[in-house]
């Protein structure tokens, strides 16, 4: 069973230092035959991460500053923003293990010129899935079987779906984007706080599997902030992953390590469920609003389909002609997600949805959900139906990035693992944890999700089934201006997401305030508006009140929204929201 190192170098001889030395022998074996290795670690060009950061050659933005590093890195060898995007995704599976995956999935967004692309890799149930499995005798949900452990893990699809992403549109070497985040689990990295406050709020869950207790509560506790940590497990998985692309672990060793965790534990995942993956290169959701044209992901996104729903909706009653921080605007917003988080439960899988972009989106349905909107009272969640369509036959603890690269092409991805830790379950002899994503199923008709929301029949479990995500990685353009931003948070990631991008769009925010403001959430069930601290003045916060909205204080951040973007001017902007904190970095600093 592998340790994490807590000290300055691996001990010699070590079971690890052996696998990531026979990883590294791999590489050079595999280079032989064409494939190029990755360089050897060594330490990373200096760069400057911040906040908020301007000037040109590219940016990035993420949920870590060692990932952002690892991103500019990537910038000033030469790649371009999808390859920046893989290294930054790479290295969050190191330095934001809560979250960054190699055991999960997610969507990317890319614009490359007049050109959008959507890469859909999204985890799928495995065949062996079926739709009672967390259902007891009596037809009633089993406590936490959709959540802990391995029976609540679907396929991963980050594996292949990074690899496919650059396959496509990368310019530097697949070994070489690998390099940083190689660097990071092989030669260590610091704990930072909030790792550290992540591991101690799961502790109790982690400590269930000795395999994660053996490197993440190594001695029955968190690491320190400060400790230098390494993983010399995931180092050697993403030395091989670096020489062999997604075969290294959906095939071999780190597979048979994968199932051999997941059977021991109750799972049922298959060496054939991890070979037989694979991601899809969908159609982006693309729509105009407020002047600005933005592309987003279709489903088994949920997250594009509210943005649209919900932006069309305050556009047909003039949102933006209402003054700026006053209760109509707050009251439009609110009923507007109202309907749009209703009109989710139809959604699923594009093979078994209920309803699609077509449906929600057409102009006769945004006029009869505006018309049904009372600009004076709060409209009952409970008198809020989904729209009627004939049935068809039958995301949160995340991670977003954003980057813009020299040319301007852009790219926002969106990973997760869905709960902090996933399953919770580490992989020995791959040093990942495998996600909990089956929870985003309807696994009990009725009942809600770990993030409240109730889903419908489309969205429930089957072999092979993608289950609905909220996940929103979004880009906007108009004219010379371009935005690339997204967000975690589970189903407050949509709501999170929009309220910037008309920070931005609407308002013309400048960018590291429009991260920064407090937000508002609501999302149909539960029938409540969960209010940051500062989103709402005391007056505007009674007026809501007395016009029916229930409202409740944020008990967890509303997302934590990562945004780059291209002024007119041609300068480029990266912030990164400190609600994380993350990083946001550029390739040449303005003066």
């Amino acid at each position: 069973m592998s340790r994490a190192r807590h000290v300055e170098s691996p001990r010699a001889g070590s079971r690890s230092a052996l696998l990531i030395a026979a990883a590294l022998a791999a590489v050079l074996q595999i280079s032989c035959l064409g494939m190029p290795a990755p360089r050897a670690p060594s330490s990373a060009p200096p760069v400057t991460v911040s906040a908020y950061a301007t000037g040109k050659g590219g940016a990035v933005a993420s949920a870590e500053p060692a990932a952002t590093e690892a991103g500019l890195e990537i910038l000033k060898a030469g790649g371009d923003a999808v390859d920046a995007a893989v290294a930054v995704a790479l290295a969050l599976a190191v330095v934001h293990p809560q979250a960054g995956n190699l055991g999960g999935g997610g969507f990317a967004v890319v614009k490359t010129g007049d050109e959008v692309s959507t890469l859909d890799f999204r985890e799928t149930a495995p065949a062996a899935a079926r739709r009672d499995m967390y259902l007891d005798r009596d037809g009633k949900k089993i406590a936490d079987a959709s959540w802990v452990g391995p029976l609540a893990a679907a396929v991963p699809g980050s594996p292949d779906g990074l690899f496919e992403l650059h396959r496509r549109f990368g310019r530097l070497p697949w070994s070489r984007v690998v390099v940083p985040a190689l660097r990071l689990a092989q030669d260590g990295f610091d704990v930072t706080p909030r790792l550290r406050a992540a591991l101690d709020e799961e502790r109790d869950s982690l400590a269930r599997y000795p395999e994660s207790a053996a490197v993440w509560l190594v001695g029955g506790k968190p690491p320190e902030p400060g400790t230098h940590l390494r993983l010399p497990d995931l180092a050697a998985t993403l030395a091989a992953y670096g020489a062999k692309g997604p075969e290294a672990i959906n095939r071999g060793t780190v597979a048979a390590a994968i199932v051999s965790a997941s059977r021991s534990h109750g799972g049922v995942l298959t060496a054939g469920d991890l070979a037989s993956y694979h991601p899809v290169w969908r159609e982006p959701l693309r729509f105009r609003v407020f002047g600005w044209e933005v592309a987003a992901m279709r489903l088994p996104s949920s997250g594009g389909l509210i943005l649209a729903e919900s932006a069309g909706l305050l556009e047909r009653l003039g949102w933006e002609r209402l003054p700026r921080f006053g209760v109509e605007r707050a009251h439009l917003m609110i009923e507007s997600w109202r309907r749009a988080y209703a009109d989710r439960f139809l959604l699923g899988d594009p093979s078994t949805t209920h309803a699609d972009a077509p449906d929600l989106l057409s102009s006769a349905w945004l006029d009869t959900r505006a018309a049904g909107i009372d600009r004076a009272r709060a409209t009952p969640s409970a008198a809020v139906e989904p729209r009627p369509v004939p049935a068809a036959a039958e995301s949160a603890e995340t991670t977003h990035l954003s980057i813009i690269d020299d040319r301007g092409d852009l790219v926002a991805l969106t990973t997760t693992l869905n709960g902090w830790f996933g399953c919770y379950l580490n992989v020995p002899g791959a040093g990942f944890f495998l996600n909990n994503e089956m929870d985003d199923f309807t696994t009990a008709p009725g009942l809600p999700n770990a993030f409240g929301l109730i889903q419908g029949e489309a969205n429930a479990v089957a072999p092979g089934k993608r289950m609905l995500s909220s996940m929103s990685p979004t880009i906007a353009w108009r004219g010379g201006e371009e935005i690339a931003l997204g967000s975690p948070g589970g189903s407050r990631i949509p709501t999170a997401t929009l309220q910037v991008l008309l920070d931005l769009t609407v308002d013309g925010e400048a960018l590291l305030e429009a991260v920064t403001r407090p937000r508002l959430h609501h999302q149909w069930l539960p029938d409540q508006v969960v209010v940051e601290e500062g989103a709402l003045a005391p007056e505007a916060a009674a007026e809501l009140e007395r016009r029916g909205h229930r409202l409740r204080g944020a008990d967890w951040r509303i997302g934590e929204v990562d945004v780059v973007r291209r002024r007119p001017d041609g300068a480029l902007e990266a912030a990164a929201d400190p609600r994380g904190p993350g990083g946001a970095g550029v390739v040449d600093p303005g003066r």
